[in-house]
């Protein structure tokens, strides 16, 4: 029988305390233990993007991590990007340019974006690509995501 560890930490503003094995992912933690499904697993192996998750505002896959790394980080999912009932802008333009699909990579690719948009806040097309193509997307031909991103990042902006 495997020892458990106590870990605390903060999720999309909330502070969390869970027992963990030593090999449990991140993922399994946020899925399992705290019920916060909408981060995804796609591939179990850092490929997809799926899984993305910020740990102290870096974007990381969280099928990498392993939960007992997180005691005191402050960890960022797609549950706390929209605060209430207000969508974050990113949400909207994928939303509106019809930016989704199935919804299984979307959470990353949201993630991700938003990551982008807090380091470069008028990224061009090619960095946006270069950015995202982490994530993957079986459903669509990643142009509606790019535009989506386009857009939301000139809404930040306010132009």
């Amino acid at each position: 029988m495997s020892k458990k560890h106590h870990i605390t930490t903060t999720v999309n503003g909330d502070e969390y305390e869970f027992l963990c094995e030593t090999n449990q992912t991140l993922l399994d933690v946020l899925r399992d233990e705290l019920m916060l499904t909408g981060t995804k697993e796609g591939c179990a192996t850092g490929d997809c993007g799926a899984c993305s998750v910020t740990v102290d505002g870096r974007l990381a896959c969280s099928c990498l991590v392993l939960a007992v790394e997180t005691e005191g980080k402050k960890i960022e999912t797609i549950e706390g990007m929209a605060k209430g009932d207000e969508l974050h802008p990113l949400q909207r333009s994928f939303l509106e340019l019809n930016g989704l699909q199935c919804g299984i990579c979307t959470p990353g690719i949201l993630i991700a974006a938003r990551s982008l948009l807090e380091r470069n806040p008028d990224p061009t097309e090619t960095e946006v690509r270069y950015w995202l193509a982490g994530n993957l997307c079986r459903c669509t031909g990643y142009d509606k995501v790019i535009r989506s991103v386009l857009a939301a990042a000139k809404e930040m902006r306010g132009a």
